[in-house]
């Protein structure tokens, strides 16, 4: 009998031994924010097979297993957010002029995919003609909180309010607060003072500040230590990065998510060098290089 109850409760200890160390095992792989977490993040969806910022390119992005799909901000004459890299819609689509000076209707009857077939011959496809440039709310409507969502604020300057629009969209989406998970969201941005703005509307809402390579060239430890007031990220250009300020940026506890990498030998030497993700137009190929990595 004595046996008995003794092994009894040495299955017990184990049953309480894992019941403790589970959850936290499983939160931590969860935590997209976690340094020690490398993030694929579709560039614009996945833009190396399908016009960028559609909702197809998102759709794409999502079948090759990206962590994140990449929004780009602009804001029409009447103060719809919508979903473009350029502040001008000739390159990718049928329309000329500033985004600012045309309406959401003026902007919904241009043709934003067949711009990418007449580019890229060999990735054409029939479908792709006449695809619509996306609002803010039709993405947010359509992947809802099956998405992460890597939002840019693009020329803040030129859209006031811009931040504002953004917070109350995905609040209405149940992307933040309570409801969302830890950095379902991140908002990115080269405009310091649009990120500052953003942490002071949403502290919770996670930041990261892209860089441009004359900021890198003289990044200082005290210009880090600023970012981290607001952001938890940098965003620099790949090619600017070396293994003397990988180092640096990741010693002040910034993640560190360069764009744009599309080429499997620059993959790996990122990795290599220690980046916790990166933007890239072809979010299978840095899936399958994460995958395949060994350091």
């Amino acid at each position: 009998m004595r046996k008995n109850r003794i092994l009894a409760l040495f299955v017990l200890s184990l049953g309480l031994l894992s019941f403790m160390v589970t959850p936290v095992s499983a939160a931590s792989k969860g935590n997209l924010l976690s340094p020690d977490r490398i993030l694929t993040v579709a560039h614009r969806g996945a833009s190396g097979y399908v016009p960028e910022h559609t909702i197809l390119s998102y759709e794409t992005a999502q079948k090759m297993k990206a962590d994140y799909i990449e929004l780009d901000l602009q804001m029409t004459k009447d103060g719809k957010l919508i979903v473009m890299h350029d502040e001008k819609l000739d390159r990718t689509t049928n329309g000329t002029g500033w985004v600012k000076d045309h309406t959401l209707a003026d902007i919904k009857k241009l043709d934003a995919g067949s711009w990418f077939n007449e580019a890229y011959p060999e990735k054409a496809k029939p479908q792709y003609v006449g695809l619509k440039v996306p609002t803010l709310e039709e993405v947010l409507d359509r992947f809802g909180k099956h998405a992460n969502y890597y939002i840019e604020t693009k020329s803040p300057d030129t859209y006031p309010g811009m931040e504002e629009k953004l917070i109350a969209s995905l609040q209405k989406h149940k992307l933040l607060g309570k409801h969302s998970k830890p950095g379902q969201v991140i908002i990115q941005s080269f405009s310091k003072e649009s990120l500052i703005k953003v942490h002071q509307l949403q502290p919770n809402l996670s930041t990261v500040q892209l860089l441009e390579a004359k900021q890198m060239a003289s990044m200082t430890d005290a210009a880090l230590e600023e970012i981290k007031t607001y952001a938890v990220g940098a965003g620099p250009d790949y090619k600017t990065l070396n293994q003397e300020n990988v180092r640096m940026i990741r010693s002040h506890g910034l993640l560190l998510h360069p764009y744009t990498v599309n080429n499997e030998a620059d993959m790996h030497r990122l990795l290599d060098l220690g980046v916790t993700g990166v933007f890239t137009n072809y979010p299978d190929v840095f899936h399958y290089v994460k995958k395949s990595y060994k350091k």
